[in-house]
């Protein structure tokens, strides 16, 4: 069991536009995710307003089946491209706090089936590791090969 990450659940959030397709923001999310779990993901969808009224569709989920965050954990890990995993790796205290780990990844790459880190209109991750200080998780991380 120590070769699995120890994973509680992966909060999934991600904001459409009002000039975006819906169904291509959640196809961007599509590709991070197992084959099939999209359908099983239950995203609430909650209606907001933008600074000059636009409407924000905001779409959250919390995968917590134990193999479905090992499996996006694991295509996280194996999507992202080895310079942003340097950069991970380099600012991981960063992207830590309380057991969570925090990545931002950019939401048209995410479409393109690329997985590119980026703070720019991105989607958002929040990964709950059981396992609260920085060398367990960065272990934990170096051994899914999320970092290097």
């Amino acid at each position: 069991m120590s070769s699995r990450p120890q994973i509680g659940y992966i909060d999934i959030r991600v904001f459409s536009h009002a000039t975006e397709d819906i169904d291509k923001v959640l196809k961007a999310v599509s590709h991070i995710l197992p084959k099939g779990l999209i359908e099983n993901v239950a995203f609430k969808r909650t209606s907001l307003t933008g600074h000059h009224g636009n409407p924000i569709v905001l779409f959250e989920a919390r995968v917590s089946d134990k193999d479905a965050t090992q499996a996006v954990f694991e295509i996280l890990a194996a999507g992202l491209r080895s310079l942003d995993k340097e950069l991970l790796r380099g600012e991981m205290e960063q992207h830590l706090e309380k057991g969570n780990l925090y990545l931002r990844l950019d939401k048209q790459s995410a479409y393109l089936n690329e997985f590119r880190l980026s703070s720019i209109d991105p989607v958002h991750f929040k990964i709950h590791f059981t396992k609260q200080n920085l060398e367990d998780i960065m272990k934990i991380c170096r051994n899914a090969g999320l970092v290097p």
